[in-house]
């Protein structure tokens, strides 16, 4: 009996995780805002026109953990080109807000030297973040560095930079899923969540 209660708050708590069009993670409550059909047939365009953008360039990836970790893979799938990824984690999130401080916490290895380097990031917001792995990567004599974004929040541009692959424009709303998470649970979620409370 005692199994069986286990089983039944294991599988009620897996019912509230995938709820039809809500969820709640913690102590917020989010909504379906975009589903996956959406965002795969958009990361599929995407990898199109940057594969013939890039054609020839063996282009290196670098893919900012942990969230751009699922885009990032759906990119490399769709890509047509020879092309290679590498990861870099840097952090600037605690809970929903940014905490405007960047920190490397996994460095690059590496030689960039004449390479074509494209930064994966799942959100740019303030692009302080970008701004800081551009620093980094331009000592490093890359032949050139773009910039590829899954979501960006216009509102919140704070830095100036120049977004070479944005898949969307988003307003500035709390995000959640396909690999962006909160407080870091819900990356796995297939669709993008949207907070509501």
């Amino acid at each position: 009996m005692a199994e069986f209660g286990r089983n039944f708050v294991i599988l009620q708590k897996f019912l509230i995780y995938i709820g039809m069009n809500r969820v709640k993670i913690k102590d917020k409550t989010f909504e379906v805002s975009m589903p996956e059909a959406e965002i795969k047939a958009r990361v599929k365009e995407l990898a199109l026109e940057m594969s013939h953008d890039l054609e020839g360039k063996n282009p290196l990836f670098l893919a900012v953990l942990n969230g751009a970790f699922i885009f990032a893979a759906d990119l490399m799938r769709e890509m047509t080109i020879p092309c290679e990824i590498s990861f870099v984690k840097l952090a600037s999130y605690q809970g929903t807000t940014s905490t405007g401080k960047v920190h490397e916490v996994i460095g690059i290895n590496e030689d960039l030297s004449g390479r074509t380097v494209v930064i994966v990031e799942d959100i740019v917001e303030s692009g302080q973040t970008m701004q800081r792995m551009i620093e980094s990567i331009g000592t490093r004599n890359p032949a050139s560095v773009q910039i590829c974004t899954l979501f960006f929040k216009p509102a919140k541009l704070k830095a100036e930079l120049k977004l070479d692959y944005v898949a969307f424009r988003i307003p500035d709303d709390f995000i959640l899923g396909y690999g962006l998470d909160y407080d870091q649970a819900a990356r796995g979620l297939k669709d993008v969540y949207t907070l509501v409370s």
